[in-house]
This record gives structure tokens, sequence and C-alpha cells, in this order.
């Protein structure tokens, strides 16, 4: 019988996971990674989300409910090098991370699998709303959700050849609904939880206030300019903003104002109108392929910029070893340096890199 480790972060999906997997007639094994910083259980359980004891106790009755064995791993120095020091590294670079995408590649995969694998496992699972296929070239990749609307392939573009060869996602071949509606059958205590949201390590939302704790830096105020330079006003530190922003600015300029570019060096947050925020070129590094080794020339491709994205066809081309350009069909808004481009290839992952 293959060993299969399922990550439970107390939620419904990875829940459901657990025990589709038993069903398929794997031995499941129920893990929650230990990756909030905090010591006290005061503030791990204030902090919340797929990190706090909450999240342990739930998913420790949701394995005993199942009968498979469950553990509690530590992985918090893997979680603070790999994520939060990213997280807190790119926002005062003047880019905007993408702490969900590290967590997975780093962490959920790399120190789980390699965890897993110590103890005789054969794969590790997940809750997401994606499906591992390996294709007719050999290769292996992510499809898109049975369920675009919950769809997750976005956060996962960045896994290995190795670590999609170990993975098993069986909650994308199903809806959300459908997913609630197995928990309510079987009895699961979390089987009505709420989806948890935002980033978990920050869950009030306060990121500049977390930047500041972590690093023990100031952020010094400075100038909001045009592109040609013309001072606007001042700003509360560049931490406070990305590009593509237009609430919160507290300018009057008497049209549409938005967030064009951070300039760090300089200090400058640089402002102007919805046109001067559209482009149909992306640059990104940093490039992982999925379903194929490597680009062999120009392709066109579906691409996705951010999470919540819609998506846009544009052509894709090797612009260096480790760079690409893609050129869209229709100019795009917001497009946010140290954010993902996530390139489709119908419904599989091309594969991705960092926005330039």
């Amino acid at each position: 019988m293959e060993k299969v480790v399922v990550g439970m972060s107390g939620g419904v999906d990875s829940s459901v996971a657990a025990y589709l997997l038993k069903e398929q007639g794997y031995d499941v094994i129920g893990v929650t990674m230990q990756i909030w910083q905090e010591e006290d259980s005061c503030s791990i359980e204030e902090n919340g989300g797929c990190c706090g004891l909450s999240a342990v106790e739930d998913a420790r009755r949701v394995a005993a409910s199942l009968g498979i064995p469950y553990y509690v791993m530590n992985f918090k120095r893997e979680f603070k090098e790999s994520v939060i020091d990213y997280f807190t590294a790119e926002y005062l670079a003047g880019r905007t991370p993408n702490p969900c995408i590290a967590c997975n590649r780093y962490v959920k995969w790399e120190a789980l699998l390699n965890r897993s694998m110590a103890i005789g496992a054969d794969y590790i699972a997940t809750g997401h709303y994606a499906r591992v296929e390996q294709l007719q070239n050999g290769r292996y990749a992510i499809r898109r959700s049975a369920s675009l609307a919950k769809d997750q392939t976005y956060a996962l573009y960045n896994l290995t050849q190795e670590q999609l060869s170990r993975t098993l996602m069986p909650a994308g071949a199903y809806s959300k609904e459908e997913i609630r509606a197995i928990a309510e059958r079987i009895g699961l205590i979390v089987a009505d939880k709420p989806d948890s949201q935002d980033i978990c390590f920050v869950p009030d939302g306060d990121y500049a206030s977390f930047i500041r704790d972590n690093t023990g830096r100031e952020i010094p105020e400075g100038n909001f300019v045009t592109p040609d330079g013309r001072i606007l006003g001042k700003h509360k530190g560049i931490i406070h903003y990305t590009v593509g922003q237009r609430k919160g600015l507290g300018l009057a300029l008497g049209y549409p104002a938005f967030v064009l570019e951070i300039r760090p060096e300089t200090n400058e947050v640089v402002i102007g109108t919805y046109e001067e925020s559209l482009t149909d070129t992306v640059h990104a590094d940093h490039l992982n392929f999925m379903s194929v080794e490597d680009l062999a020339g120009p392709k066109r491709v579906f691409a996705k910029i951010r999470y919540n994205h819609k998506g846009a066809w544009c052509t894709v081309e090797k612009t260096g070893n480790d760079e690409i350009a893609c050129h869209f069909e229709e100019p795009q808004r917001a497009v946010t340096p140290g954010q993902a481009l996530v390139l489709y290839d119908g419904e599989y992952v091309l594969g991705g890199g960092t926005i330039l």
C-alpha cells in the first residue's frame, strides 16, 4: 500500500482530500505544518489562519474521525527563511511579493516532501483545487481545477518536476460545493468552516507594521512624483504602496491617480493616470517551465499577472537565458514587479516567472 502524507490545514479542502485518498486505498498520514513564529498560545491562536492552534485542533479531530495517524511538524525555521524574510525584503526593495507561491514551493512542498520521504512516504498531498497529470512528453504539469471558480493553479506554477511526480491533489476533481457536501455527508466538523483569507501571517492586513516589527527598520517618508519628476506630495513610506494601487494615496489631483512605479533608490512613489498604468509588454525572470522543458520559440499562450486576474492572450518569447517577454494582445493594467506571471497552454500550466 502506497503511503501519502497529507498537509492538513484544519480546513475543509485538505480534510476531504485526506478522506478521498483513504477511500482510494492509500495509507494516509495527516500532518499539520507548524509555521507560526510566536511561542505563546494566545498570540498563535489570535493569528489563526492555517498557522494557528485552532487549525491544529480541527485537523487533529478530523484525523481522529477518519482513523488516520496525525502529527504536527515544526517548519518554523523554513517558513521564516523562505517566506517571511522574502516577504519583507521584497517590500523594502519596492516590489510586491507573493508569499503563498514561496510557501508552496519551499515549505509546503520542498520541506514537507523531504520530511515525508524521510519517514517512508511515497507522496504528499494537499487540498488545492488543481490537478497533477503526466503529459505525453513525459513531463508533469498542473492542470486547471475541474471547477474554474476555485482554481488555484496560479499559486503552484513554481513546483519542480520531482515535486509534481510525488504530489496528489484529489480536491482538484471537485467543486467547492461538492467538497463541502462530501464533508457534510461523512460528518466532518469542518464542513461549514469558512475559507481562510489574506496572508496567514499578517491577519490584520497591516503589512507595514509587520515589516517594521520584523526588521526593526523605520521606513522614511518620501515624495509622490509624476513620471517626469514633478513632486505631488508626501508618501508614508514605500512599504505602504504597490504598483497599480489607487485607494489610500491621500492625493487630490482632480483625476483618478494610480501608483505606476516604486523607486526605493530615491524613495519615490511615481503617480500617473489610468492610461499611464497600462502596458502591453511584461518581462519576467526566475523562470520555471512545467509542461515543456523550455520555450523553443515564440508561442501564443493565455497568461495571468496576478491571482485574481481573469487572464489574457499574449505571445511569449525568451529574451535571455532566464528571462521572457509577453506581448499582450490588449494592454494590461497594474503589472506589478514581484508578482507572478503564469502562462497556460490550454488547461495546463506551461510555466511562469517573477515579473520584473
